[in-house]
């Protein structure tokens, strides 16, 4: 079966995670992407050695790809980009803002010379402002985004685990890339598109500012609880797992009170009646909630949970996801024979998943591209 985006030719000039998610999910559907690295490579393939010597990072977001070293700031390398530009489809980059526009790549000039171009500028904080200098790690765009703040424990606010303003804006970019596509399918023409880091993180916080706007008062940190929702959170058992509890509407704590508390009563209780009530009461409805959960196994408190017909779900470490039985994995060919398997993409496709393609060496095809395009 053909992929989606077979035929279309993708140039992303890109390093660490933002452009190299978006366009491995473009090579995943079947785009060709030519990756452009510096001699030392994509500073990704540096994060760490965790998969057979290869970085973990790296490995995840760069599979399908061609790699093509090359210097922008070099006059015969510049003009064979431009020559691969002359016929891309998409052309995606997250040098620092500015840098790219310097060398002759910007979006506009590009759009000129191939109007049906789309281009994707990938920055922190976006191209204006006073922020648009700034360097933007994730860690750092979290902080500036609040998101941080709404994160974590009591004691202070936390990180969230993953690179999520990465991949946040790689998504989007994604998303936008795939619209452009379809809107040149009916106009003819590219589109320049811009995302910023801050942007992706900003848009998921809008049900905090918003609450926080119309109330005066910031969500609380709960670490694993809800805070507008009670009883929503974790409870550990008597052997020592933690189970996280979601009880969404006042039928559904009926139910978990008859069934999992042996007390069917207890709705009728002040301090129990209603959401609001019991959010105002937390302290009192987590440790009822808690004792039974502490006179119980993990299994025996699943099984008491599913009569209950309680949404729940078990705190699991990476050993247990890695065992976990929804979680889909599929190979990617690493340079020098190995095999790593990775998590799945999260889409499937007609019951399929899509088949990835390997991950590249640096510049392995550095010398078929030069003969391909004249350089």
């Amino acid at each position: 079966m053909p992929k989606p985006l077979q035929g279309l030719l993708v140039v992303s000039l890109e390093q660490a995670v933002a452009a190299p998610y978006c366009s491995a999910r473009l090579a995943d559907a079947g785009a060709r992407v030519v990756k452009i690295e510096r001699a030392e490579g994509d500073f990704a393939r540096g994060y760490d050695r965790a998969v057979q010597g290869f970085s973990s990072y790296f490995v995840w977001l760069n599979r399908g790809k061609q790699s093509l070293v090359a210097n922008i700031k070099d006059s015969r390398d510049a003009a064979l980009l431009h020559r691969l530009l002359a016929r891309a489809d998409v052309f995606i980059q997250n040098l620092a803002p500015g840098a790219a526009a310097r060398a002759g790549f910007g979006a506009e000039a590009l759009r000129v010379n191939n109007n049906r171009l789309v281009t994707v500028d990938i920055s922190g904080y976006g191209e204006t402002g006073e922020y648009a200098a700034m360097k933007a790690y994730d860690l750092l765009v979290q902080a500036e985004a609040g998101l941080a703040m709404v994160t974590g424990h009591p004691a202070g606010p936390g990180r969230v685990g993953i690179s999520i303003a990465d991949i946040g804006c790689g998504m989007n970019a994604y998303t936008g890339v795939l619209e452009a596509l379809i809107e040149r399918g009916l106009t003819g023409r590219g589109k320049a598109l811009r995302v910023s880091l801050f942007d992706a993180v900003a848009d998921w916080m809008n049900v905090p500012l918003l609450y926080f706007e119309g109330t005066g008062q910031a969500p609380q940190r709960l670490g694993l609880a809800h805070p507008s929702i009670c009883p929503y959170g974790a409870f550990a058992t008597s052997d020592g797992a933690l189970v996280l509890i979601s009880i969404q509407n006042e039928r559904e704590w009926a139910a978990f009170c008859a069934v999992f508390l042996e007390a069917p009563e207890l709705p009728l209780q002040p301090g129990f009646e209603t959401n609001t009530i019991r959010v105002a009461n937390r302290s009192a409805v987590d440790a009822r909630v808690g004792a039974m959960f502490a006179a119980l196994t993990r299994d025996q408190a699943a099984a008491k949970l599913r009569a209950a017909n309680t949404a729940y779900g078990f705190v699991n470490d990476l050993a247990a996801l890695g065992r976990h039985p929804a979680l889909r994995r599929t190979p990617v060919a690493l340079p020098g024979g190995g095999v790593a398997e990775i998590i799945a993409p999260a889409v499937i496709r007609s019951g399929e998943t899509l088949a990835l393609g390997p991950m590249p060496g640096v510049g392995e095809h550095s010398a078929a591209i030069r003969v391909e395009f004249g350089g």
